[in-house]
């Protein structure tokens, strides 16, 4: 194993550079035998890693699938590992692949090889990987990881796809009320007033917003950054956190989507975790880091002390309200049948296709609210503009 090091000599002399060892006690037992005295030492990284499975995961996606079909059709892991890199094209993933092949090479496991990227390998990939090699069933373990890492990726996608429209017709709306307000209103207002008009009080609040922006736009500026980092700050603190995660779940038709969502992701990982051979209490803890909120999180965790003291999963989870009967009833027909893992799967399913059923229900019921808020703005802005029109004309023909 290669590995970084920094050190001083015993006049002081600060030095750093690289070391070839099997570990890092081995390196610095190697350093102070030639009188250095070693500070910091850490596993090489020859790259800097720039790969982007956090917008897309297909190429993860890629390596688990692929990986866990050769190793199905009898190759060794190396044999898979380097047969994977030689297809590869030159990147990121390339890279990685050969970084993995050196750490085993040098004895490590593959879970342990795998860490040294904690951004793309996740604890609980990792995990998986560690109870597969542990098993003896890697091929099986990296199957079921694929397909969990797809249906991932295709319950994101759909609800980006369902949030995409809505959010570019409202920054649309955004910067034709912006231009209105910073081109149009300005050129208007003049002749309002060489008119000598009494303006209606729609008229005299769109100017108001029109000289407010235009006059104080980098107080606006200001209050939005403000704002921005502020609730950043916030929302970081232990006591945000619980109280923004309680709101979005009483959102009204989100909240219910999100519910949905977080159940799909739990179950599932749970039942994966489950089938690789982890231990129920460990599940429960690395499942709770996917729920991606506070309740649902520290609803898992007490699931996992109750389940430590010996109260089953099922009566656990019916303790919490977040756990709808229908999860609670197939966790306990899974504990009673002793295909935990499966009756998990098949909830898991079971809340994909509602949160798809969601998502296109979503999708339908924001249209019309969108046009209706458009249609609101569009009409607001018209009477504003318009209507001291007709009043100089109703002045004209009296």
């Amino acid at each position: 194993m290669k590995l970084n090091y920094k050190a001083v000599t015993p006049e002081g002399k600060s030095l750093q550079g690289i070391i070839e060892a099997r570990n890092i006690e081995e390196a610095a037992k190697y350093l102070r035998g030639k009188n250095i005295i070693p500070i910091h030492i850490v596993p090489k990284k020859d790259f800097e890693i720039n790969l982007s499975f956090g917008k897309s995961r297909k190429q993860l996606v890629f390596f688990t699938r692929q990986l866990s079909s050769m190793i199905s059709a009898g190759l060794t892991l190396m044999q898979a590992l380097r047969t994977l890199q030689a297809q590869m094209q030159q990147g990121e993933l390339k890279k990685i692949i050969a970084s993995v092949i050196a750490d085993i090479e040098d004895g490590n496991t593959f879970a342990d090889s795998l860490q040294n990227f904690p951004k793309y390998f996740d604890p609980i990939y990792i995990s998986l990987i560690r109870a597969a090699e542990s098993s003896g069933l890697l091929d099986k373990v990296l199957a079921r990881l694929a397909d969990n890492l797809e249906k991932e990726e295709k319950l994101r996608s759909s609800i980006k796809g369902a949030l995409l429209y809505p959010v570019i017709v409202v920054i649309g709306m955004i910067i034709v009320m912006a231009v209105m307000m910073i081109v149009v209103i300005p050129e208007l207002t003049p002749i309002y007033k060489q008119l000598n008009v009494t303006l209606p009080f729609t008229t005299q609040v769109v100017i108001a917003i029109s000289n407010f922006m235009i006059y104080f736009w980098y107080l606006l500026i200001a209050g939005v950054v403000a704002f921005y980092f502020a609730f950043r700050s916030w929302r970081k603190t232990e006591a945000g956190t619980t109280i923004w995660d309680s709101i979005i779940l009483k959102l009204p038709i989100f909240g219910k989507l999100i519910h949905d969502s977080i159940l799909t992701e739990v179950t599932r990982t749970f039942g994966l975790l489950i089938g690789a051979g982890i231990l129920i209490v460990d599940a429960l803890r690395q499942s709770s880091d996917v729920a991606g909120n506070t309740k649902y999180r520290n609803a898992l965790l007490a699931v996992a002390k109750n389940v430590e003291k010996g109260v089953p999963v099922g009566e656990s989870m019916s303790y919490s309200p977040l756990f709808p009967p229908i999860v609670v009833e197939m966790v306990k027909v899974g504990e009673q049948t002793g295909k935990l893992d499966d009756s998990l799967a098949r909830v898991s399913v079971y809340y994909e296709a509602e949160v798809d059923e969601r998502v296109k229900a979503l999708t339908t019921l924001m249209e019309p609210f969108i046009i209706a808020v458009l249609g609101f703005g569009v009409a607001f802005l018209m009477l504003a503009v318009i209507t001291p029109v007709y009043s100089i004309l109703n002045s004209i023909h009296s």
